[in-house]
């Protein structure tokens, strides 16, 4: 029996599993990460009544372009619809932290959401052509845990930035750096797995 670590962050595919863990992380704090700093966001901006909108234009915009992205996934391939959905959400994480009214911050909330909405599905559809069938779960459940993490820290860092720094740090925070990009760019050759008949393997 193979010694060989298929799944995990010491295998061949290791940095690209990385790299699909962080990407799953923006959508995941920034789905967390603001309800904590709700009271300090509205003192400073007012708008109480229409603060439910910050998590509504958010989740709808994500919701309703995930079937739209993954079209354009088989169409352009998976990479270059992740890279944009990162663009778009990295757009939207600095506007929101420049945001000088209510209504701007829920206008640039739905942006991330755009972002957002090629991120998560683009995430799990790459792991689902880098793994086999009998590789997925345990890859799933490596991107699973960045949600059960983030339900912890995302509001915690969300208090602390609001009372002792800044709402804005928590948009700062979530806007992705070139280290976050995904790995595939500089592994073009990772082999891809998908369960197929016929056994055979392909490149992304």
């Amino acid at each position: 029996m193979s010694d060989r670590v298929d799944v995990g962050f010491r295998s061949e595919r290791g940095p690209i599993l990385i790299a699909l863990m962080l990407a799953t992380a923006l959508v995941a704090l920034e789905s967390t990460i603001l309800a904590t700093a709700i009271p300090t966001i509205v003192g400073d901006l007012g708008g109480f009544t229409q603060f439910p909108w910050l998590f509504s234009s958010y989740l709808l915009t994500q919701a309703v372009l995930v079937p739209v992205y993954g079209k354009l996934s088989d169409i352009f391939g998976r990479t270059p619809v992740l890279l944009f959905g990162i663009g778009m959400f990295a757009a939207g994480s600095v506007l929101c932290a420049m945001a000088w009214s209510m209504p701007a911050l829920i206008a640039f909330r739905a942006l991330q959401g755009i972002g957002a909405g090629a991120v998560l599905p683009m995430a799990q559809t790459i792991a689902g052509d880098i793994y086999t069938v009998a590789e997925r779960a345990k890859a799933q459940g490596y991107l699973a845990s960045v949600w059960g993490m983030s339900s912890i820290v995302g509001p915690t860092i969300g208090g602390v930035f609001s009372d002792f720094l800044s709402w804005r740090w928590i948009f700062w925070l979530t806007t992705p750096r070139p280290e976050r990009r995904g790995f595939s760019d500089s592994h073009p050759g990772v082999p891809v797995s998908p369960a197929s008949a016929d056994g055979k393997t392909r490149t992304v």
